[in-house]
């Protein structure tokens, strides 16, 4: 038992004694005011009637006190409701209403006021937000509607009726918090509404509201299969995954004019024929826990392609996690071992993993077997800079915000610092989205020794099960 669990145990003893202590007192005084007075006429059914309500009184105390910890409405914090109970208060009205909005409302800089400011004028922002959420849906005759704190700076509120009831009040009050402010501290608010036509069940209507906030905060459009029922999304992919079922396609990279990689996009591929994109398919399947599996469908029929491919070399997108998993990693050195044909990996991940050398041996171990790796998005996530100065990778590619020719000529100075770093460590320098001739052009004039994008290979069929 953890020690928080041990404590919890020995506060709610302590506080069921110091509450019954009182009430034993009062009964021990009458039972013995009863015996002292009335000991000869008293009956043995008394003796027996003591000792209930001895034991019951306790019982009822202890009762009270661990139940009333158990069931937390509000949180201490922000004053509104918990998570537990505001999803308990809200599946009951699901259950009841057909029609019903999530909005989310996020405070976007809360971990720079905790780092700024400190967590005590954090805890101060959040209970102010709330205030503010509450006064400004009264002020639009909106009363008596669930309000919680779900995480962090993230809150729930829960509306009878369909989300086009309250777009506009919710554009019109992220417009108005530019405005708020807590005792001088800039509060920036966004929001992201969702309603029962995506589904049903408030676990995939949450899902839903923070996918959406994510694509909101990221500033691109709405990308999420929002007319897909989750439930049916879920079947689709797994039954794809469990008759590896998929579509994949190719497009060449090239080195100096040549033909040096193919590049896999991969759809699952449903039993009607209907395609499933990643953008609409990756985040169930790390919900699923299917990413080794997945990882291991692909990886088996890039390989059975690349045996009848003598030209150039296979590259897919690969978890991390995959990488790190001692499954995926025994699977693929059997699959790979003894052949001629060499697969690239491709990693991306946003959090950065710390055991470098671990990392940089497992590296060693697929280079054994003819992987190469690459790390994508450098010059977008932090995590790509720091493994291109300390893992063993053959390639990185930069992040498309710099691949169209305006973009590239306005950052080659960036470019060419990381092109300067990558030389001295042997590694490759790869971009796409390479969509124009003066865009190749000036990207080959920086020394980007892999190139590709529409201008240079059109996408092909690679294979399919």
């Amino acid at each position: 038992m953890l020690l928080p669990q041990t404590k919890e145990r020995e506060y709610r003893f302590r506080l069921a004694l110091r509450m019954g202590l009182p009430i034993f007192g009062l009964i021990i005084a009458l039972l013995f005011h009863t015996l002292l007075n009335n000991y000869e006429t008293l009956h043995s059914a008394f003796y027996i009637e003591a000792v209930l309500l001895l034991v019951f009184s306790i019982y009822f105390i202890l009762y009270l006190i661990y139940n009333g910890f158990d069931v937390k409405i509000t949180d201490d914090v922000s004053k509104t409701f918990t998570r537990e109970y505001l999803f308990k208060y809200i599946k009951e009205k699901l259950k009841k209403e057909k029609e019903y909005t999530l909005i989310l409302i996020s405070i976007e800089n809360l971990n720079d006021i905790n780092s700024l400011y400190g967590i005590k004028n954090g805890d101060k922002v959040l209970k102010e937000v709330a205030i503010w959420v509450g006064d400004y849906l009264k002020a639009q005759k909106i009363d008596n509607f669930p309000l919680g704190h779900i995480k962090g700076g993230d809150f729930i509120i829960g509306l009878e009726g369909l989300k086009n009831e309250y777009t506009t009040i919710l554009e019109l009050m992220c417009l108005k918090s530019n405005e708020f402010k807590v005792d001088d501290i800039e509060v920036k608010i966004i929001g992201a509404i969702s309603d029962t036509s995506h589904s049903n069940e408030l676990d995939y209507m949450v899902e839903n509201i923070f996918e959406l906030q994510k694509q909101r905060k990221e500033l691109k459009k709405d990308t999420y299969e929002d007319t897909m029922n989750p439930n049916e999304l879920e079947s689709l992919v797994i039954e794809a995954i469990n008759k590896h079922s998929v579509s994949i396609m190719s497009q060449d990279v090239f080195y100096e004019d040549k033909v040096a990689l193919k590049e896999c996009f991969v759809k699952l591929k449903c039993a009607d024929g209907k395609l499933l994109y990643p953008k609409n398919y990756i985040k169930v399947i790390n919900k699923l826990g299917l990413v080794i599996e997945y990882d291991l469908m692909v990886l088996q029929a890039i390989t059975l392609q690349a045996t009848k491919d003598e030209e150039g070399v296979f590259t897919l997108g690969i978890s991390p996690t995959s990488l790190r998993n001692a499954k995926f990693l025994a699977t693929t050195k059997e699959l790979l071992q003894n052949r001629q044909q060499k697969i690239m990996f491709i990693l991306s991940e946003h959090e950065y993993y710390s055991h470098v050398q671990k990392y940089n041996s497992i590296i060693k171990t697929l280079k054994d077997v003819g992987v190469m790796i690459a790390i994508d998005k450098l010059g977008s996530y932090h995590t790509s800079f720091l493994y291109l100065k300390e893992l063993d990778i053959d390639a990185v590619r930069f992040d498309t915000q710099y691949s169209s020719y305006d973009k590239m000529k306005n950052n080659s100075a960036i470019i060419d610092g990381f092109k300067t770093m990558a030389s001295h460590k042997n590694i490759k320098c790869w971009m796409k989205n390479i969509e124009t001739k003066e865009a190749k052009e000036l990207a080959s004039s920086l020394n980007i020794e892999y190139l590709q994008g529409k201008y240079l290979s059109a996408l092909v069929p690679v294979y399919e099960s």
